[in-house]
């Protein structure tokens, strides 16, 4: 099984390349990565967290769960929303749990991709679905959500990680 990735592992700031095998194997790993999220007590969980470079991310967030394969993320709602936000791959030194700080995200965005079958998906959202989209967008693109605060508040963070 794929273990996570914490920050400082040069995986997370590689953007992930285009998933371009829809097999047996792809299906597995979907599978793997929501039993590492739910391990974790995750919400959602994108390919380089557990060291795959790859253009997926699964979610369950708000009474919704699925999975989106080489998406596409388009901004409906700029107006920036400042909320907790926190992310398995940076725990604190600690705790081992995940830290929070305050990040701004986009109120609403849609979401296109395609599924494990290559099926095209289509979501609009709003909220904390909206947030975990960006989030885990973010992962694919070889960000994390440390990279969105101020430098004050990035370095604090930082700080208290292994």
């Amino acid at each position: 099984m794929h273990e996570l990735r914490y920050v400082g592992d040069p995986v997370l700031r590689t953007p992930a390349e285009p998933v371009t095998d829809f097999d047996r194997e792809l299906r597995r790993l979907i599978d793997e990565m929501f039993a590492v999220m739910y391990q974790s007590d995750g919400v959602g969980l994108a390919g380089p967290q557990i060291g795959v470079g790859l253009r997926l991310f699964v979610y369950d967030i708000s009474n919704r769960k699925g999975h989106v394969i080489n998406p596409e993320l388009t901004i409906d709602d700029s107006e920036p929303v400042i909320e907790e936000e926190g992310c398995l791959s940076v725990p604190g030194k600690e705790t081992g749990r995940p830290l929070y700080a305050p990040t701004p995200r986009a109120a609403g965005v849609t979401l296109r991709g395609v599924d494990k079958l290559g099926r095209p998906v289509s979501l609009k959202a709003r909220g904390m679905l909206a947030r975990c989209f960006q989030h885990e967008f973010d992962h694919l693109e070889g960000m994390l959500y440390v990279d969105r605060l101020g430098k004050d508040e990035r370095r604090k963070i930082l700080l208290q990680t292994p």
